[in-house]
């Protein structure tokens, strides 16, 4: 079975969440949330704090090596807090370094960014910070979903379903490479 790992904390956007995640474990993918501290994170939902969410291991006890790809869900809150401590930042680089999936949607790309894993890339997210993403050097767009080699960006919640059949792709496409170097 594969596992996707989802990083937030709170104040992640709670659709990005909420629903990837069910989707993946629909499709038989197991999901595991992490986060900074154990315990639970709130969601951000309409304008106020929403549902929470277990935390199933912490940041610093995760080895990228346990999963298949990362997920990074967005709001405004949460990228901002994660995108300043070292080891979601060293994780991401470790993940792309794998080559690995990393799916990242609204805001979530501020962290590609501070790992300096966008140069290059074209990429997507929510307009506020889409001069962020093109000061990094990726070449924006404004479409549902962006995929360029391992990097799988979205604009926000309305791009859901896009954005979780392109990391479910990306799930089959690394299956299969696995598979021809077995």
């Amino acid at each position: 079975m594969q596992r996707v790992l989802i990083v937030a904390t709170d104040g992640f956007e709670q659709s990005e969440l909420m629903q990837p995640k069910q989707s993946l474990e629909e499709g038989d993918i197991e999901t595991v949330v992490a986060s900074l501290e154990d315990g639970e994170i709130r969601g951000w939902d309409d304008g106020d704090w929403g549902k929470s969410v277990p935390v199933d291991i912490t940041v610093d006890e995760v080895a990228e090596s346990d999963y298949d790809a990362l997920l990074l869900p967005g709001g405004q809150m949460n990228p901002d807090i994660l995108r300043i401590n070292d080891g979601v930042i060293d994780l991401i680089k470790e993940f792309d370094n794998a080559g690995k999936p990393i799916a990242a949607i609204c805001h979530a790309p501020w962290l590609l960014v501070e790992a300096d894993v966008v140069d290059g890339k074209t990429v997507t997210g929510w307009p506020s910070i889409r001069t962020d993403l093109e000061n990094a050097g990726g070449e924006v767009i404004d479409r549902q979903v962006a995929v360029d080699g391992n990097i799988i960006t979205s604009r926000n919640p309305d791009d859901i379903p896009a954005f979780v059949e392109a990391l479910k792709d990306a799930l089959v496409n690394s299956e299969e490479r696995v598979g021809e170097n077995a």
